[in-house]
């Protein structure tokens, strides 16, 4: 009878040893996921040059005009700088961040903020296609991003990371809760999928992750129509691999 007890009780040890180490490998919960793989989100801001007309006439003076000369100057191009912001995830320990293409397409200038510090980044890929973009910074992340070789899944529940509306509310990185809400984009677009998860301007590029810490997209738009909400789009994972 003792042998059996003992048999018993090694049995249930073996088994819960086997669960708790099983279990280190999967965050616990959004909390534990937050605190490991947040400070590999990055803040990115671009500078573009916009060139405009300021001609007010929709026609322009004859040559020998008199009045060619007066109103030259309002037919010169004028140049402007353009700021904008969004978000990328880094997925590699050289500084690879991942973003939308629409964060940094034609711009002089991209800067990748991480830890406090401005960085230089330049593009290394981009695919107006599917709105995303590869860029690269002088960055030695504690952690990089695993990226879902597997799509999500309907209702799954998700997190959306970034910083949406740049360092106007905080400098702190701001976090989102949602499910998948439909597995195609808007016009019935298969490589986006839905989201519950807010989404605002200074969002584009950033993660949207699973409860096991996996990249499973990437924050893209949101449909902006009176009286509607929660029809916010991410890029699937599998269209980034």
């Amino acid at each position: 009878m003792k042998k059996i007890k003992f048999l018993i009780l090694a049995v249930f040890f073996t088994f819960s040893f086997s669960t708790l180490s099983n279990s280190k490998s999967v965050p616990a919960s959004f909390a534990d996921l937050a605190e490991r793989l947040m400070p590999s989100v990055v803040n990115i801001s671009t500078t573009q040059t916009v060139v405009t007309n300021t001609n007010p006439f929709p026609f322009q003076f004859p040559p020998g005009s008199p009045f060619e000369d007066m109103f030259k100057e309002f037919g010169t191009p004028q140049e402007r700088k353009s700021s904008a912001l969004g978000s990328g995830f880094i997925i590699d320990e050289k500084g690879i961040v991942v973003t939308n293409n629409h964060v940094i397409d034609s711009c002089d200038m991209v800067k990748a903020h991480y830890k406090g510090r401005e960085l230089d980044a330049y593009v290394l890929f981009n695919d107006r296609t599917n709105d995303l973009a590869i860029i690269k910074a002088n960055i030695k992340p504690d952690r990089v991003f695993p990226v879902s070789n597997e799509d999500v899944s309907l209702l799954e529940d998700i997190i959306v990371a970034g910083y949406p509306l740049g360092k106007n509310i905080s400098s702190s990185i701001k976090t989102f809760k949602g499910s998948v809400t439909a597995l195609a984009g808007f016009g019935d677009n298969y490589s986006n999928f839905q989201i519950d998860a807010s989404l605002s301007s200074g969002n584009s590029g950033g993660p949207i992750i699973n409860q096991k810490g996996n990249v499973v997209g990437v924050a893209v738009e949101k449909l902006v129509e009176v009286g509607v909400e929660g029809f916010n789009f991410g890029v699937k994972s599998s269209t980034l691999k």
